[in-house]
């Protein structure tokens, strides 16, 4: 795998992270990280940019870019829902996209993040959920610390019916 590096987003990110999630759109919408339609246009997709922008202003999310070596972006890995005192904790979302899957970047890029999280953003705890059919995604976790803590059922409305969620969770000392 090349060396990536990850950049928390910015208002400049918007054109390239544009043609990175329209490029991906089908393959996402395969393993189930869909987004709606509007997302998909460049007005709208803008907007919601400058949103997340100001959120993470405030220390309520942290959304990265994952970037290669030739600078491109190959994926996002996000820190959200964060809760700060008492808890100081987030939850923990990524994609890679299609080209580059199963060269290592997610499992890379969530290491970034953890790193990140621990001394940049004074986290605690990080939690992440997985489709029980994800192995890909459950491998990623476990191979960065993640223990299984349990499960939901019927918790995500895929497609056409409710799939349950797998649970992990990592406490960073």
């Amino acid at each position: 795998m090349d060396s990536i590096k990850i950049k928390l987003l910015t208002r400049m990110d918007t054109d390239e992270l544009f043609v990175f999630e329209k490029e991906n759109k089908e393959y996402f919408k395969s393993i189930g990280l869909a987004r709606a339609d509007s997302y998909y246009q460049y007005d709208s997709f803008a907007q919601i940019i400058k949103e997340l922008v100001c959120e993470q202003d405030k220390g309520l999310i942290y959304m990265y870019l994952v970037i290669n070596k030739d600078n491109n972006i190959v994926g996002r890995v996000n820190l959200t829902d964060i809760i700060q005192e008492p808890l100081r904790k987030s939850e923990l979302g990524y994609r890679i996209g299609e080209i580059y899957q199963g060269k290592g970047y997610a499992t890379a890029s969530v290491k970034l993040v953890l790193r990140e999280a621990e001394q940049n953003h004074k986290l605690h705890r990080i939690e992440a959920g997985t489709s029980p059919y994800n192995i890909g995604s459950q491998i990623v976790l476990i191979k960065n610390g993640f223990q299984f803590v349990g499960r939901y059922n019927q918790y995500i409305f895929q497609g056409d019916k409710w799939i349950d969620s797998l649970l992990f969770e990592k406490v960073i000392d």
